[in-house]
């Protein structure tokens, strides 16, 4: 189960982007910033679950 968490980080991430594509297509800035930043997080999120760790 612990290798599917980063899996749905990255489809998290996926949608927060397409989050941010539409509200910058309807110049909405400050949604857009945040749903960038929380699409962010998750991306790194999922890449430095799958870093190895030694």
């Amino acid at each position: 189960m612990e290798d599917v968490w980063p899996i749905v980080l990255m489809g998290v991430g996926g949608l927060l982007v397409g989050g941010v594509y539409s509200a910058a297509k309807a110049k909405r800035t400050i949604p857009a910033v945040v749903l960038g930043v929380l699409a962010a997080v998750a991306l790194a999120g999922a890449v430095l679950w799958w870093w190895p760790n030694s």
